[in-house]
């Protein structure tokens, strides 16, 4: 896997459902210069854990928006496949009610640029194409800041699903350090204290804590 943290979000343009409405050329370039980007990956829909991921974020979309966070979902499904989820009630394992964008990146690039996707592809040398394992997204999560640089990257496995608390935490802390200018030390959360990054922060830090 790539690192991603300190470069330049990787920039597309795609098909995305917005609030149950299909949207080409949905791209993160609308929000440059105005928004925090949270990018989420998640596998497939009509599955088991990426609901309970999906609607976390819908239900804490406010507090997203507080922070001036826009939401944003992909995998490598296609629109109508995410169109027919999101019009699925959640009773039935959809994911009706959420309103943020997801983007289809049925084309793979998207993930192969985030550099989460699974499985692997190859050549032999006969010209054979060779597939192992599916090539869909891992469960990856990237805090784009207003000029389009990743902040924070977390990817996860299939069955390990994600923490919205952490997430959330991750956008306190990085704009607290654009407003402080302070760093944020281990489990740092907000009405905690933070610290001057040299050697007398840290050291007044960890004597007070």
């Amino acid at each position: 896997m790539s690192v991603l943290t300190g470069r330049l979000a990787p920039q597309f343009k795609a098909t995305a459902v917005v609030n149950k409405q299909i949207v080409p050329d949905f791209s993160l370039e609308q929000y440059l210069g105005k928004k925090y980007v949270i990018l989420f990956f998640y596998p497939k829909d009509f599955t088991f854990v990426c609901p309970t991921e999906l609607h976390a974020f819908q239900n804490n979309l406010a507090e997203f928006e507080k922070r001036n966070v826009a939401v944003v979902g992909c995998s490598t499904d296609s629109e109508f496949s995410h169109h027919a989820w999101v019009s699925t009630p959640k009773e039935k394992g959809g994911i009706e009610g959420v309103t943020y964008p997801l983007v289809a990146d049925i084309n793979k690039t998207i993930s192969a640029d985030y550099d989460v996707l699974a499985g692997e592809y190859s050549i032999d040398d006969e010209g054979n194409e060779h597939i192992e394992g599916e090539m869909i997204a891992y469960r990856g999560l990237f805090l784009i800041d207003k000029e389009g640089v990743v902040q924070h990257q977390l990817i996860n496995n299939f069955p390990l699903g994600r923490s919205i608390a952490e997430a959330i935490r991750v956008v306190d802390a990085l704009q607290h350090f654009e407003q402080n200018g302070e760093v944020c030390p281990m489990d740092w959360a907000p009405g905690k204290a933070a610290m001057t990054a040299d050697f007398d922060g840290v050291s007044n830090y960890l004597s007070d804590n």
